[in-house]
């Protein structure tokens, strides 16, 4: 290891482990554990000795305690976008490459569903039918799928964040073979990170300009589109890193 890559690694440790984020950690752990033995201690008082809380099965949740429902944005607003547009649409089937396994398996519940991954999903669904496959190298024929979704996927490929082989075009090379296999005026659904240039945060995800991403994927025309940035859920471009969700369809000739 040289001396820049060790110099990276201890400006990265410093900024993950800094004093000020470990006491924050500390003093919010120390009171949610206050908390939670506060609780206890009423809760054993009003308690009938028959039924008490025994300390053998004590289940301490002390985080989950808060004045909103947390959300992770990204997921929230693209799964339930893609999912509306998908439903109202209601193809024939559909096939998903990749996106998060709750969505998929909701999708499944209200119209034929297969989807495709690298990794085969350790649990069972009776409504889900699942293809083991990559991405960059599809189950199907050219023009074969009526409507594909892949979101907050194509971003990863080529980075080795989940075993696939490194590609510096990997992102490019997806698209490609996802737009192959969409059926003439079929749909495909996609969400891809978005910044002012095309940058790549190695080996998490790489973003996009939209101006790029366009003529990646054209023939295709873009239905709609909408963006998260934060926890925001908008509908105009923005400046900075955020998230665009878009329903293409393939032009029939």
């Amino acid at each position: 290891m040289n001396l820049r890559k060790l110099r990276w690694m201890v400006s990265y440790w410093s900024r993950e482990l800094s004093p000020r984020k470990a006491l924050r950690s500390i003093r919010k752990s120390l009171h949610a554990w206050l908390r939670f033995w506060n609780s206890y201690q009423v809760y054993s008082k009003i308690t009938p000795p028959d039924d008490s809380a025994s300390l053998a099965y004590l289940y301490p949740c002390i985080y989950d305690a808060t004045a909103t429902t947390e959300i992770e944005p990204t997921y929230f607003y693209q799964d339930s976008w893609a999912f509306e547009h998908i439903v109202h649409n209601h193809p024939s089937r559909h096939v998903d490459v990749g996106s998060h396994h709750k969505y998929v398996a909701l999708l499944s519940k209200v119209l034929p569903v297969t989807m495709v991954d690298i990794r085969p999903l350790s649990l069972p669904l009776d409504s889900l039918t699942f293809r083991e496959g990559s991405i960059l190298n599809l189950p199907y024929e050219d023009g074969s799928v009526p409507s594909i979704s892949s979101l907050c996927v194509v971003e990863h490929i080529g980075l080795g964040r989940y075993g696939d082989p490194l590609d510096s075009r990997g992102t490019e090379k997806a698209l490609d073979e996802l737009k192959r296999i969409v059926a003439p005026g079929g749909d495909l659904y996609l969400s891809i990170p978005l910044d002012d240039e095309n940058r790549t945060y190695f080996n998490a995800h790489r973003a996009f300009s939209e101006e790029y991403l366009f003529k990646l994927f054209k023939p295709f025309e873009v239905l709609n589109k909408r963006y998260i940035y934060g926890k925001e859920f908008c509908t105009e471009l923005r400046s900075g890193f955020g998230t665009g969700c878009y329903w293409l369809r393939k032009p029939v000739k």
